[in-house]
């Protein structure tokens, strides 16, 4: 009997030690979602849910070979690149990027992590918008970040989203979802921008700490389903709903002191007073 081609994301990012961002999130949302995860590490971070601590990139040239590796054997359907920490990493990725032709990628461009703490050298902010943003098929910015990319300041102010997700666009990437937990929408609000248009993507705000990696789950369930085949629209509608869940059943876990992850595992896991599935 034939079998069924098994969809397969590639993540390009940085490894929480803390579990509720980055590379692990990504895994974890790639299994979640239905679909095998591969990786390749850019950095080391040393960190939990109240901060970063220390941050080590792993060499330019070993990222490289990662990807490369991936690339000479795995049938890859999609690529989310988070972390990249320095301009020569940036650097290997764009080479890396070459062995994948075709292929959608998903470029969350992490910049500053949930506690603060830079995870993007400011030299190589430049480098990422040149090198990268046009080559992919979406970024995923959320305010600050956006801000960042366009050279402006960061003000969240909603009547003002709109008209930066258009700006963006005009960097050269294929479509744009700037992300917009942080303004003072009463909805969590989301524009999406294309060569079709603008787009306001909602759903319901739910107030909880517990919001570390966020981004990164977000951006890898669009790759989760890019490798499944679905369009590029749809995968960001799937995936808003996936990590609005996720937030909403963020307070069943207990984990860390402070900014807790989402459940990622929201649909598999037993809750509360539940048998196992």
């Amino acid at each position: 009997m034939k079998k069924d081609k098994t969809a397969i994301a590639l993540t390009v990012a940085g490894s929480d030690s803390s579990g509720g961002a980055g590379i692990q999130a990504d895994l974890k949302t790639f299994s979640a979602l239905g679909v095998y995860g591969a990786s390749a590490i850019t950095a080391l971070t040393a960190q939990n849910t109240t901060g970063v601590d220390e941050v080590m990139a792993v060499p330019p040239e070993f990222v490289l070979a990662q990807m490369r590796a991936v690339a000479s054997d795995l049938d890859v359907g999609a690529i989310k690149i988070g972390m990249l920490a320095t301009d020569e990493t940036v650097e290997a990725v764009a080479a890396g990027l070459e062995a994948f032709p075709e292929v959608p990628v998903v470029l969350d461009p992490v910049m500053v992590s949930t506690s603060g703490a830079l995870l993007l050298d400011e030299t190589a902010v430049g480098i990422l918008r040149d090198r990268l943003v046009p080559r992919v098929t979406l970024i995923t910015p959320n305010l600050a970040e956006g801000a960042a990319l366009l050279g402006e300041p960061p003000e969240s102010r909603e009547h003002m989203l709109e008209g930066r997700a258009t700006r963006l666009l005009e960097l050269g990437p294929g479509a744009v979802l700037l992300t917009g937990g942080e303004s003072m929408a009463e909805t969590a609000l989301d524009i999406y921008a294309d060569a079709n248009g603008v787009e306001r993507i909602e759903a319901p705000r739910h107030e909880t700490r517990n919001t570390h990696g966020t981004g990164c789950t977000l951006s890898s369930a669009i790759a989760a389903e890019l490798a499944k085949g679905e369009s590029l629209e749809k995968a960001v509608k799937l995936a808003k709903m996936y990590v609005t869940a996720a937030i909403i059943a963020a307070d069943e876990l207990d984990v860390g002191q402070g900014n807790g992850p989402v459940h990622h595992f929201h649909a598999l896991w037993p809750r509360a007073g539940e048998e196992p599935r």
